[in-house]
């Protein structure tokens, strides 16, 4: 290998997904030479499936990659459509906030941040083969990549995010062509070469719904989903009150009915999943149209979304209704809906089958366990969805770049963040089908909310790079004024006489004594905003500080409860084990135990303690021959 000097940059990255592009602009922002592929400019961060950014869960990893230093959430708040809360009715922990995105605007957002970050450049080429060498310790190391063109690129850190197009097929009925999403084209060759350098592949499977002329439904037969203000921002970069008077465009919400089930029904052997045409592994969590019908049988109707694509475009996507159904059978299933009888297709559903690894291959900084240098992110590790590539994607960018200048890498912890419980479950348990982020997946969820993710995570951001002088100041502040407002309400005393005709009126029992206004605001049916009634000398504060103060207080016994929990875990964690522990050797270690650590070869005895198939039995013995017990 003779590279030249342009063709030789320090950190190259392969696809502009959301994964790719976190990982660039990570690397070049921490000011190593960095090389972002893409298959097409025009496919830079495309949302080839649903218009949105955040859900439940996933929202709470956009305020996260914020916090970071990342760019998701502040191209999420400049193209945002619509703004709502899901899950407003339970606790502020499950509380995640959603977007509708305009596709282009996005698009063009984030190909413009690509094209002037200094340190970057943007390539048009498909990578079709991954060099490595081996070092004088015999290691297998990233020396480079090859392009279909025949151009050699040496590197010394490669970050793979090949998303939906690794060796991708779609499927409509009984057709099926190598397609990558959107009609893009696959990315053929790369797969061979990784299965060569000895990486375990699996195949996996996910689908999107038709694009439907928005003019050609009667969107009056149609139940309304209007927007939601004020409108809190994913990024602390974004001004808190740019958005509150967003021209919100609505959504609207359809049902399927006993006609569109019978459709299903009768044409299900036709669909690509049911004939035995497609191989791969779909996801749970966001199954095709007539996966519903067969896992959920007992259901007269399924609930559809029906989104805008953008301000400037006629498409509307209908959330929910994926399918690899064939043509016709996608429109009679579409007319059979409320107001969608003289429905036009603009774009058919299909399903698309892709290639990934195992991602318990990776370690926990997202590095490969057997070739040093490489780094995977998003649909490549085994997950689904933008928010989880685009973490993903952060966090093995700012790795490949700490790696090369000789510092700590960033591990982030399960109890610190959505991110590292992401990251924990792929690389110590992987995953046999795309992984979803959803709260219920940590058992820290009341301490990692969406509204304390800067709290949390921005002293991290800043230790590694990523977070401006300036911005770091804005955090200070911010964190500040909730502490100090959060002394202010438990050291502020009212009697009886002021506050129970409050009490009254909320529906809440009198107080025999003087009590704060902290103590007040844990009470169920108070809250912050209603306080004011009685707090006369409060201060002007920022709606992200308010919101933090409230639930920090009403969750208070809850949240201290939980850090006790973390900081007897967090022991566990600190215990590390040696990289070349032979677990084979261990007396009293079973021999599934033995397998399944010598494989995942864990950094700590925690992770050690995740791992299906090892129990406690076995923790013990790692504890004993660490000579900790």
């Amino acid at each position: 290998m003779t590279p030249d000097t342009y063709h030789s940059p320090s950190v190259a990255v392969v696809g502009a997904g959301h994964a790719g592009i976190e990982a660039a602009l990570a690397a070049a922002r921490l000011g190593l030479d960095t090389v972002l592929f893409t298959l097409s400019l025009d496919a830079i961060a495309n949302l080839p499936c649903n218009p949105s950014i955040g859900g439940t869960g996933k929202g709470h990893l956009v305020f996260e990659i914020d916090a970071l230093g990342g760019e998701m959430g502040r191209a999420a708040d400049a193209v945002t459509l619509q703004n709502r809360t899901l899950n407003t009715g339970k606790g502020a922990a499950v509380q995640s906030k959603r977007i509708q995105a305009d596709r282009r605007r996005y698009h063009q957002y984030m190909k413009q941040v690509l094209e002037t970050q200094p340190n970057l450049r943007v390539v048009q080429a498909e990578v079709v083969d991954l060099l490595t060498e081996t070092d004088e310790n015999g290691e297998k190391v990233v020396a480079g990549l090859r392009t279909s063109l025949g151009e050699v690129w040496a590197c010394r850190r490669v970050v793979l995010c090949t998303g939906t197009y690794l060796d991708s097929r779609v499927f409509v009925g009984d057709v099926n062509y190598p397609s990558g999403p959107d009609g893009f084209l696959p990315a053929r060759g790369l797969t061979e070469s990784l299965v060569r350098e000895g990486l375990k592949i699996m195949r996996f499977k996910t689908g999107t719904p038709a694009r439907v002329r928005r003019s050609s439904i009667d969107l009056n037969a149609l139940e309304l989903q209007p927007g939601e203000t004020p409108v809190t921002p994913y990024s602390v970069r974004t001004p808190e009150d740019a958005l509150d008077d967003l021209a919100q465009i609505p959504c609207h919400i359809v049902y399927t009915n006993a006609e569109t089930h019978r459709i299903i029904h009768e044409n299900i052997k036709r669909s690509a999943m049911y004939s035995g045409a497609i191989h791969g592994t779909g996801p749970r969590y966001c199954p095709s149209i007539e996966d519903k019908l067969t896992r959920f049988a007992d259901k007269p109707r399924h609930q559809l979304f029906v989104e805008p694509c953008g301000s400037e475009t006629e498409e509307m996507y209908i959330q929910g209704f994926s399918t690899s159904l064939p043509t016709d059978v996608q429109y009679a299933m579409l007319r059979s809906l409320d107001g969608f009888a003289r429905a036009e297709i603009m774009r058919y559903a299909y399903a698309i089958e892709y290639d990934c690894i195992d991602p318990t291959q990776l370690y926990a900084t997202l590095e490969c366990k057997t070739i040093r240098g490489l780094y995977g992110a998003g649909q490549f590790n085994g997950t689904s969805g933008y928010e989880e590539a685009a973490a993903q994607g952060l966090v093995a960018g700012i790795n490949a770049a700490l790696s090369l200048q000789g510092k700590e890498p960033l591990i982030l912890e399960r109890s610190g963040s959505y991110i590292g419980t992401l990251i924990d479950d792929l690389v110590t348990k992987g995953t046999n089908e795309p992984y979803r982020m959803m709260t219920s997946r940590s058992e820290y969820r009341l301490l990692l909310r969406q509204d304390n993710a800067d709290l949390r995570l921005t002293p991290l951001g800043r230790a590694v790079g990523l977070v401006t002088d300036g911005q770091y100041e804005d955090f200070l502040s911010r964190k500040a004024a909730i502490e100090a407002e959060c002394e202010r309400l438990n050291t502020t005393y009212l009697s009886p006489k002021i506050v129970n005709p409050y009490m009254e009126k909320m529906g809440e029992p009198p107080v025999g004594s003087g009590v704060s206004l902290g103590d007040l605001l844990r009470r169920p049916a108070i809250t912050y905003d209603s306080l004011a009634a009685l707090d006369e000398h409060r201060p002007t504060l920022p709606r992200r500080v308010r919101t933090t103060v409230e639930v920090t207080l009403k969750y208070d016994g809850y949240i201290k409860r939980e850090m006790a929990e973390v900081e007897r875990h967090r022991k566990l964690e600190q215990k590390r084990l040696p990289d070349d522990l032979d677990y084979s050797t261990l007396k009293g270690l079973r021999i599934e135990a033995a397998q399944k650590l010598q494989a995942i070869r864990p950094l700590t005895v925690g992770q050690a303690s995740r791992i299906s198939g090892v129990n406690p039995a076995d923790i013990s013995v790692l504890l004993i021959y660490l000579g900790l017990k």
